[in-house]
Order: C-alpha cells, then structure tokens, then sequence
C-alpha cells in the first residue's frame, strides 16, 4: 500500500498495516524532521522491521539531502533477513516509481570469514585464520615483495596494508591466488580478488540493488574483486548499510569503519536488536 504519512508519501509492500506500526512510523518520522534522537519499542512480531525500513527509505526518497541509513543487528541470520524485507520492499516501491526513480544501494557488512571468496583461505574455519591466511596473501610487504619481482611497482594498494580488520583481526577477503594466475609472483602467494580490487581502483563499483552476503561473494566472484574491501568501499555510496552492532559499539572496530560514515549519518537512524547485556 501506499499512504500520506503527514505530508510524506509512505511506501509499504503490504495490504494492510497494524495501528502499531503507523504510530511507529508517524513518531519515528517526527524525530526526523526534527533531526532528533528518538528510542521505540514495539510488541514482537507487529514487523518492526518493515516498519522502519518503510518509512526511513520513503523518507530518504522524499528528502535527498538526508544520510544513510545504518541498521545495527545482532547476528547474520538477523542481517539477511532486514536485507531480505528490505529487497522486497525495492521490488514493490520498484511498480509505484518510474523505472530508475528512487534506486537504492543497499548492503550488509560483515566479518572476512563470512565474505572471503579465496577457495583455500574460505575454508579455514575460524574468524582468526581466516584473518591470518587473507594477511599472508595482502599484506603490504607481501604485495611488495611481489612488485619487486615483476620489476618494481606498487606497493600496499589504495588501502596500504589490507590488514586493517574491521572485526578486530587482520588480512583481508581474498580470491583465489597461486603463482601466475593473477594472483602471485613466482613463490610469492598473493590474493588474486585483492589483486582484481585494486587494479579497478575507483572503477570498483556496485550497481545500485540490495545485496545479501551471498550476493556480495557472488558479485566479487564474477568481477574478480575482493567482497569484504568492496563493501567497505561501497559504505560511503550506500543508502542502507545493515551490520553487527558492534561496528558501531566497539571503539576498536567503529574507528576502522563507522568513522567513515561520521559525516554521512548526523544524527544516524539506527536499529539496534537485543544486543549483549556486556
């Protein structure tokens, strides 16, 4: 349905809407147009989620100068589903708009264990080795030692050394790499996806859509990029970033990434569920 919410034109992909949630919305939207802060409860199950996601989107189309916005969840499942109502709500908003009118590049962001794409490193298990097998593949004085032997170049890359883990640990997503396939140097290993990011350079970009985790490790499969430094490059074109509450709680993980989005999210319209009583 689609309704006049004070002056504002609300798109929501169902036939009808519960009073919670139109008292939700019509609040939420108050506290934005007042660039305040604002803390809503709702009973569970009355879709909070969509309400948000409902209201904060038709609220960016209606008002462009408006920021990102930042979805704070607890666990992945949680993310996927926000990014799954999210890409239903695209898809319905997508039959009331003329075609390319309110596009949306939405994302979710998470740990390298959960983006890498590099066959061997993918498999490593846990969060600590796979940081550790990307950091053998990006590391600046790898990349380095391996721009020695082709004769000189480059080092680190446009984000210097790839160890910068925006989950606390280090090294970076990866593809597959091995000698001469893009990826190495002679006995010098490197990732062959980080290799692929950085050559685009400024050219490494994502069309606009919502893209699922899964998506993302599809996209950089296809382009040849690294999924977890693609996604961090994409943080500042995006309208909706869905990640753990701790990228924005943890001052050790927040000054690698939520920093970025500082100027983009003044005041940022976040969601946090059930986070950790710690």
């Amino acid at each position: 349905m689609k309704f006049n919410l004070e002056g504002l034109t609300v798109y929501f992909p169902y036939e009808y809407i519960y009073p919670e949630q139109y008292r939700y919305m019509l609040e939420l939207k108050r506290s934005l147009d007042a660039r305040g802060h604002c803390l809503l409860e709702m009973p569970t199950g009355t879709g909070k989620t969509i309400t948000l996601l409902s209201l904060i989107t038709s609220y960016q189309l209606a008002h462009k100068e408006v920021g990102k916005l930042i979805y704070c969840t607890r666990t992945v499942p949680e993310m996927e589903k926000v990014l799954s109502e999210l890409s239903e709500l695209v898809s319905y908003r997508s039959q009331h708009l003329p075609q390319g009118a309110g596009s949306i590049l939405a994302l979710g962001l998470s740990s390298r264990k959960n983006l890498c794409v590099h066959p061997r490193v993918a498999e490593e298990g846990s969060r600590e080795s796979v940081d550790a097998g990307c950091r053998r593949l990006t590391a600046s004085w790898v990349r380095e030692r391996a721009a020695e032997r082709r004769g000189g170049g480059g080092g680190g890359g446009a984000g210097g050394e790839a160890g910068g883990s925006a989950d606390g640990g280090g090294g970076g997503a990866g593809g597959g790499g091995g000698d001469g396939g893009g990826g190495g140097v002679g006995d010098i290993e490197l990732c062959e996806f980080y290799e692929g990011h950085e050559r685009a350079g400024a050219e490494a970009l994502m069309p606009p859509g919502v893209y699922t985790l899964s998506d993302l490790r599809d996209f950089g499969r296809k382009k040849g990029w690294c999924p977890y430094f693609l996604a961090r490059r994409m943080l500042g074109l995006a309208n909706v970033v869905v990640y753990s509450y701790q990228y924005m709680l943890d001052p050790k993980v927040s000054q690698l990434v939520s920093r970025e989005l500082e100027r983009e999210c003044s005041p940022p319209p976040t969601s946090v569920h059930h986070p950790d009583p710690t």
